[in-house]
């Protein structure tokens, strides 16, 4: 049982926007992974600061991860809806006139000074300029949320249209809404207990492969996530963390995070070998930065639902068994850098080699 509707139950007008939304969605991976990792191995790099690489153990679930911010990192929130949100969807995500992406608003928060040229059509995510804006908002607090505009009646288009948006759902009732979902409470989070209830909020956490007390825009980014399943269409929500330093995509796919990992050169001509490229066309695509001995590359992990995580077949009420695991490693892969047209990922076993 899924929330949103498949493209076969669409209109041929909404199966056009859903095609339409992936295509710019594809786009938006490639400049969130820019911005989360690639930038920020620059800005460790540009003060000759050695960058603190993810270890193979805390991309495994139920990992722990060391809770230091690295200042450096490039830390934001960013969710694109395939829709529009309703006004009433304002309590626990605040949009409101005082954030939209207007030029006064973004003068007063300090985007864009007085003197620097203001382009309407900039905040729109076809526009040319359209990531020049996101770079200049992603050092702002909270979250960025990009939807269709709803006075694009005959042309679905897609915009920038608040920034600074505050996340406001509590976790408790996100944590509700997903037991319901999976038939262990019936109604209320609290129903078998305190004890109970505590459990299903750490499950929560693990649902979407965080750690339980991971806090800022990490849970900010699951509790909305989780809250936007109450619409009918498909949300991407994109978190950029400066503890867990890695870009975490949460979709109707499910969860994924992308990190920088070394290479060594050995590595590099073992994985050129099998999949029949050149090391000079490996290099080209795939490696971010080279240094002597090793290169830097993409590497991203897909993880899928237990049945434990998954909507019982018989829709009976069932019990919670916190031991047992409610995520599972399902994809490994090096991902070609930022703007690469050509090449596709390739599959790495990295975490359980």
């Amino acid at each position: 049982m899924v929330y949103w509707n498949f493209r076969e139950q669409l209109s041929l007008a909404n199966r056009l926007r859903r095609s339409y939304y992936e295509l710019l969605r594809d786009q938006l991976d490639h400049w969130m992974i820019q911005s989360a990792l690639v930038d920020s191995y620059a800005n460790f790099s540009s003060k000759k600061q050695a960058y603190p690489f993810v270890e193979k153990r805390e991309l495994k679930p139920r990992a722990r991860i060391p809770d230091i911010e690295h200042k450096n990192q490039n830390s934001f929130l960013v969710i694109f809806v395939e829709d529009t949100i309703p006004s009433s969807y304002k309590k626990y995500i605040r949009f409101f006139n005082e954030n939209k992406t207007t030029r006064t608003n973004l003068t007063e928060a300090r985007v864009l000074s007085l003197a620097d040229d203001f382009d309407r059509n900039q905040k729109y995510i076809e526009v040319v300029v359209f990531p020049d804006l996101l770079k200049k908002l992603i050092p702002v607090d909270y979250a960025m949320l990009i939807q269709r505009d709803p006075a694009s009646r005959n042309r679905d288009r897609y915009h920038l249209s608040h920034f600074h948006v505050r996340i406001d759902c509590p976790i408790a009732k996100a944590a509700e809404m997903l037991a319901m979902n999976l038939r262990y409470i019936s109604k209320d989070l609290f129903e078998r207990g305190d004890k109970y209830a505590e459990d299903l909020q750490k499950k929560f956490f693990e649902y979407y492969g965080l750690p339980f007390m991971s806090g800022g825009r990490r849970t900010a980014a699951i509790v909305a996530a989780q809250y936007l399943k109450k619409l009918s269409c498909i949300t991407t929500v994109y978190v950029g963390s400066a503890a867990s330093r890695s870009l975490t995509r949460i979709s109707e796919r499910g969860t994924s995070k992308a990190v920088l990992i070394k290479l060594t050169n050995e590595e590099m001509a073992q994985l050129t070998e099998s999949h029949h490229l050149s090391m000079y066309t490996f290099q080209k695509n795939y490696v971010v930065h080279k240094k002597e001995g090793y290169g830097i590359c993409i590497f991203q992990v897909c993880y899928s639902c237990t049945d434990q995580a998954s909507p019982p077949d018989d829709g009976k009420l069932r019990d919670l068994r916190p031991d047992l695991n409610w995520q599972t490693v399902s994809v490994q892969q090096i991902l070609p850098k930022p703007g690469v047209w050509r090449y596709p990922p390739l599959p790495f076993n990295l975490i359980y080699s």
